[in-house]
């Protein structure tokens, strides 16, 4: 389930951006999707490990937000990093950008005329 150091240098040296890199997006991304596929082989034949099962939930999250992250700083890089490694990803632009809709409130009513609407005819005015 654990790359070896053989495995590990493989891939730096396949995906390195400069002559001393190790800890790029690229290269993380290019080793967690290794240990990704090795837990998905893992998990086929164990389908009752759990604890492996949480692990690669927690690899795929971290990818997906390095993924996020190379997409953000650089579009091209992350292009070209998913057809290398024939990923799937898909990243909408609110995500991309950080700036989505915010969540709607359930609340109540946020302006003052929302309230003397609600209110309208319900408090009866005491002299």
């Amino acid at each position: 389930m654990m790359l070896t150091k053989e495995q590990k240098d493989k891939i730096i040296k396949k995906f390195k951006t400069h002559e001393s890199d190790t800890g790029s997006p690229e290269v993380q991304i290019a080793i967690l999707t290794e240990e990704i596929i090795q837990l998905t082989d893992h998990l086929k034949s164990h389908k009752k490990d759990f604890s492996s099962r949480r692990g690669l939930l927690r690899k795929v999250g971290m990818r997906r937000r390095l993924f996020k992250h190379l997409q953000k700083e650089d579009q091209k890089s992350a292009e070209e990093l998913s057809k290398k490694l024939k990923l799937k990803i898909i990243i909408t632009p609110s995500e991309a950008t950080g700036f989505g809709t915010p969540p709607q409130s359930d609340f109540g009513p946020d302006s003052k005329e929302e309230i003397e609407e609600e209110t309208e005819g319900k408090i009866e005015k005491s002299s």
